[in-house]
């Protein structure tokens, strides 16, 4: 593609800043407007010098881009989309355009599933950015939906090597493409690692969301390979029709990568992988959580397929650092530790509650919950998160995030999970607002306690705001 002027509408999204500073480095002029600019995206698209235009307007638009994208948060009423469609001003999707020009060519390898996706991602990036200090043909490209830490980015385009490494994604593409984002990147190699009902806002039932994943199987030529989970029936319904070689990964000791002796101690995890029955690799992870193993494992397999070393995987799992709101520890004040994490669905607060267990064990666990993603917003996974949060010590839930947007008849009522979680005998309260979160907690932690946020989103600067108070109240 040559040069052009190229627009995103909704650029702070993680994909799509990401795909705004790879285009900004294949030479294009890059603008883009969001209704408010929020970090971490935010603060990578200033370091790249380019400006956020704010909030959404036609006039964002003159003169007139030869491209634009249309983020898949965008829907009709949006003024700048108004404006490109009276216009007919040319407009793509970001999987569309990441597709045409940043994956021809090359050799994709795209991580799939429910939970677990931006690690894998991340950890299977990192470890061909190791191995290629060996062998300089693995340096990957790669696009992540989180900052990994490693990298200090979440995208990273190389001209003059083959590996591409996606997170898929399974919410819809745009207003215009209601299917998965993945079915765009036509992968050579991928990771399932999980399929559960989630994104009830797109998707109607658990078939529907297997019906998506088939189809990304369905994508994956004869000559490639699917790194599968072994202990989901779901999984096992989505893979059973696949043309490529599979192979299940797992703790099940047949399985064709099968992790042995786990074991977690401070806040690490070491395990053994077999592959094909006979001992592949001792691996080190300086993450707790069976996920985080699990994760790691089908980050190894694929690499491994693709010839990497397992010295070179080895050595890349021991040294990862996370990513970005994936159990991050963004603050200690006086012996209390708040750690972040990106929670969506009560599966992935369950695991990690788990492995904060794991990390910090004999230390008082609270758990905060912002209610934010699309699908902790409804009721349909009510008693599903009164049993992951069960795992914590005590339990604080705010009110819904914008809470309107949902039918009342869909919505989850907080007050119904602090009820069933006090019948089950976890200490659990309900503060609607932020500012009402921060007083309680900050009248009632101590020392040695670990407090996770759990939220998608900003959860209106508890993040800021918790430290601060607990600053004050030790002064």
């Amino acid at each position: 593609m040559q040069s052009k002027h190229i627009h995103l509408i909704g650029i702070c999204g993680t994909a799509m800043a990401s795909l705004a500073g790879m285009l900004r480095e294949q030479g294009h002029t890059v603008t883009g407007s969001d209704t408010a600019a929020y970090p971490p995206m935010s603060d990578q698209l200033r370091a790249m010098g380019i400006t956020i235009q704010e909030p959404y307007a036609a006039e964002n638009l003159e003169p007139a881009p030869d491209l634009v994208v249309v983020g898949n948060a965008i829907s009709r009423g949006n003024p700048e989309l108004e404006h490109v469609l009276d216009r007919r001003i040319p407009m793509t999707s970001m999987a569309a355009l990441i597709h045409d020009e940043f994956l021809l060519g090359r050799d994709r390898f795209v991580v799939c599933g429910t939970h677990g996706k931006t690690t894998t991602t991340s950890m299977l990036s990192w470890i061909f950015e190791v191995a290629s200090r060996i062998e300089p043909r693995f340096a990957p490209s790669f696009l992540i939906g989180g900052v990994a830490e490693n990298f200090g980015s979440s995208f990273r385009v190389r001209a003059q090597t083959r590996p591409f490494v996606l997170e898929g994604d399974e919410y819809d593409t745009a207003f215009f493409d209601k299917g998965p984002k993945f079915l765009h990147y036509f992968p050579d190699a991928a990771i399932l690692t999980h399929v559960e009902f989630d994104h009830a806002d797109i998707y109607a039932d658990l078939d529907a969301v297997k019906t998506a994943f088939k189809r990304m199987v369905n994508l994956i030529p004869a000559r490639g390979r699917l790194v599968a989970y072994d202990a989901s029936e779901n999984v096992t319904e989505c893979v059973s029709k696949a043309f490529c070689s599979v192979e299940r990964y797992g703790f099940r000791e047949d399985s064709f990568w099968s992790l042995r002796d786990l074991q977690h101690e401070n806040g690490g995890s070491s395990w053994t992988l077999y592959r094909a029955g006979k001992r592949f690799a001792s691996l080190t992870l300086p993450m707790a959580g069976e996920h985080n193993a699990l994760n790691a494992s089908a980050a190894a397999a694929i690499a491994a397929g693709h010839g990497v070393s397992a010295e070179s995987i080895t050595e890349a799992l021991r040294s990862f650092q996370s990513v970005k709101r994936r159990l991050e520890v963004f603050a200690e004040v006086d012996g209390v530790t708040m750690i972040d994490d990106f929670a969506h669905h009560p599966t992935a607060i369950r695991e990690t509650l788990r492995a904060l267990r794991a990390s910090y064990p004999g230390r008082r666990l609270i758990a905060v919950l912002e209610p934010r993603s699309n699908t902790l917003r409804r009721n349909v996974f009510e008693q599903e998160l009164v049993e992951s949060l069960s795992a914590a010590d005590e339990v604080i839930v705010a009110g819904v995030f914008n809470s309107g947007a949902i039918p009342e008849a869909e919505r989850l009522e907080p007050s119904q999970v602090v009820a069933a979680l006090s019948q089950r005998g976890t200490p659990a309260s309900l503060h609607a607002q932020v500012d009402e979160i921060v007083a309680s907690l900050a009248g009632s932690v101590q020392s040695g306690d670990v407090v996770a946020i759990l939220s998608n989103g900003g959860f209106g600067g508890i993040y800021k705001k918790l430290p601060e108070a607990l600053r004050e109240t030790v002064s």
